[in-house]
């Protein structure tokens, strides 16, 4: 059975991909799938192609055409939908895909691009065509992506990756009725006709706050980047934390890509107060001449601090080398583990070698259930020779989640009913569905720190019957 990812034309040239069976996805994995080339180009290696192969050469139809009942069993509310590999036909069936493949995301938006290829080689059927269009990276770009996809057809957007992109792009969507379901994870742009498959921080922060919470700690304190990121952060955690029967007690933010914490740590950890304590115990048993008074002031010898801090947990949602740096820094100012739970969210995932850097074993963060990550880093990487941008797993199961849906049994359906199916999906990040506020809502596990890998301590859920909100 042949595969097909769409030529189409775009404001860089025509995007041109190659027919292959599924059963030489792997072999091919030297093989760079799409190129971005000029539209004569494009024409002769279409004819070289298909005369190579012994075929006659397809082009895509600029009318949507009709689709026709499939043999896949449509979402209800009675089953949950696997994102898993299927072999049935459904007719032609077109999907843009809006991503920065030119621009500063340019590295991320190949990267998704691939991601979305790789589920098209493993989910859809030859009838199911995907039209790439490049953003630019810009508002404007998406908006002319946008409609461009729209001019050819398409059933359904997936993208654009921005939030300031899916605003602009939006409104060219739903003028036309035509759902997008776009990677931002930003819940300003939900709604109406446009879902986000990112990862919204609240559920993390639920997540991983209602497990440190049933374990007893219920002062919680927070250490964030100063932007539009850690103030959502901190907003979730103010309501997550009181639903949960915890308190915030303690806030700081510092300025985003810091490398000195130090004063932000002082502040929320009254370091000087509790400086100025084990000064004043020193000098007290320093006059004392009795051994026990000895024996004590020899145990203060190597302590910065006395007395505990006022919090049980600290969430740290920042990530790469600041997330380090900031651990390490907490630790030297006295707030370290046991004693302070350290916490994060699912972007700790994206910090090379988290394992490596003592101060942060032992800590607790919410995750994506790491089974499914792993199978599919590995065959991206045999496939495409190199290990996916985390974000390349969004793209992977928006387009399988169009495959599965190109083929219900009334023909490709992508109706708000639909995608808003209540029992959800299940893909590479784990368990997912579309709420009716365009949000995706996931299920998390909680993961540990170790020395040489993570350890699961809650398992995310595989049903919603099992989800805990």
């Amino acid at each position: 059975m042949f595969l097909r990812l769409a030529c189409f034309f775009g404001p860089i040239g025509l995007l041109c991909g190659q027919c292959l069976t599924t059963g030489l996805l792997f072999a091919l994995s030297s093989t760079t799938f799409v190129q971005l080339k000029t539209n004569s180009a494009l024409a002769a290696d279409t004819v070289v192609q298909n005369v190579a192969a012994g075929r006659t050469a397809q082009y895509t139809p600029a009318v949507p055409i009709q689709s026709a009942p499939g043999t896949i069993p449509a979402p209800s509310s009675r089953t949950k939908i696997l994102l898993s590999p299927h072999v049935s036909r459904s007719d032609n069936t077109k999907i843009g895909l809006l991503l920065p493949l030119t621009g500063p995301q340019a590295v991320l938006g190949q990267g998704m691009l691939d991601g979305a290829q790789l589920a098209l080689f493993e989910m859809a059927t030859e009838q199911f065509t995907l039209y790439p269009f490049d953003t630019n990276g810009t508002p404007s770009g998406a908006r002319a992506a946008a409609e461009a996809a729209i001019r050819s057809g398409v059933s359904l957007v997936l993208g654009p990756l921005l939030a300031s992109s899916v605003r602009a792009a939006a409104p060219v969507a739903a003028h036309v009725g035509v759902n997008m379901i776009a990677f931002s994870n930003s819940r300003e742009v939900a709604g109406d006709n446009v879902f986000i498959m990112g990862f919204v921080p609240r559920q993390q922060v639920i997540t991983v706050v209602d497990y440190a919470a049933r374990r007893g700690m219920r002062r919680l304190a927070l250490l964030a980047p100063d932007n539009s990121y850690g103030r959502a952060v901190f907003q979730s955690l103010q309501n997550v934390a009181a639903s949960r029967g915890a308190k915030v007690v303690k806030f700081s933010f510092y300025k985003p890509g810091a490398t000195d914490f130090s004063d932000e740590i002082k502040a929320i950890s009254n370091y000087d107060k509790r400086r100025a304590a084990l000064l004043k115990q020193r000098a007290l048993l320093e006059k004392r001449e009795d051994e026990v008074s000895q024996q004590a002031l020899k145990r203060l010898e190597n302590l910065d601090t006395i007395g505990e801090v006022d919090f049980d947990a600290i969430l740290l949602p920042d990530t790469g080398s600041s997330m380090s740096v900031l651990a390490a820094q907490l630790a030297f100012f006295d707030v370290d583990q046991p004693a302070v739970r350290f916490l994060g969210l699912r972007n700790w995932d994206q910090i090379p070698n988290i394992e490596r850097e003592p101060a942060l074993r032992r800590a607790w963060f919410a995750a994506p259930s790491m089974r499914e990550r792993r199978l599919f880093v590995d065959r991206f990487s045999r496939a495409f020779g190199k290990p996916p941008p985390r974000l390349a797993s969004l793209a992977y199961d928006a387009t399988a989640l169009a495959a599965v849906l190109a083929r219900s049994p009334g023909g490709p359906d992508f109706s708000w009913p639909t995608l808003t199916n209540a029992n959800g999906f299940d893909g590479v990040d784990g368990l997912f569905r579309l709420r009716e506020d365009g949000v995706a809502e996931r299920a998390f596990a909680v993961l540990e720190v170790r020395e040489k890998e993570f350890r699961t301590l809650n398992p995310s859920a595989r049903t919603f019957e099992q989800f805990r909100r």
